[in-house]
């Protein structure tokens, strides 16, 4: 396995729209596992392939304390089965060092297949809804920072930008 270069805020690659995955193989199972070993080398509990420059619709997420409960989702699609919001404090792995509160739907199913090209549905709650929604933004090409205000992301775009230069 391999732990894989995540891309940064505002990387223009990070925008890219995801397409499909077409062909379930050993190549597919490979980049999965290195996907979740990078996710917790990071620390993270969830990666998008969108963040390591492969703009495939896969996410890799583990919520547990111990990173025993890794879950693929290939293909994934959301369904909001309600109006009810919530809020909570997400950080992003492409853009590290920031937290800011993102409103999403409370209740939602997520529509997905596993890496044999099984499908499966979930109705996910808590933190796994928060960051299968969070993923799947990735996937469409869409960042956390996109839901606070322009002069925050500005804010933190040149703090990323000014650590960029200066770790080169």
């Amino acid at each position: 396995m391999a732990i894989l270069n995540i891309l940064e805020f505002p990387d223009p690659r990070l925008r890219k729209v995801a397409k499909p995955v077409t062909v379930f193989d050993d190549r597919l199972k490979m980049l999965s596992e290195d996907m979740i070993e990078t996710m917790y080398e990071a620390p993270g509990i969830g990666l998008a392939a969108t963040q390591i420059n492969v703009h495939k619709r896969i996410v890799v997420i583990d919520v547990s304390e111990d990173h025993s409960e890794p879950m693929v989702f290939i293909n994934p699609q959301i369904t909001v089965l309600s109006d009810q919001q919530r809020e909570w404090e997400e950080g992003c792995l492409s853009v590290p060092g920031f937290h800011e509160i993102v409103v999403r739907p409370r209740d939602v199913q997520v529509s997905a297949q596993d890496v044999d090209g099984n499908n499966f549905e979930l109705e996910p709650d808590e933190l796994l809804a928060v960051c299968i929604q969070h993923e799947i933004d990735h996937l469409n090409g869409k960042l956390f920072v996109d839901y606070i205000s322009s002069i925050k992301r500005q804010r933190i775009r040149k703090k990323l930008e000014k650590a960029h230069k200066q770790s080169k």
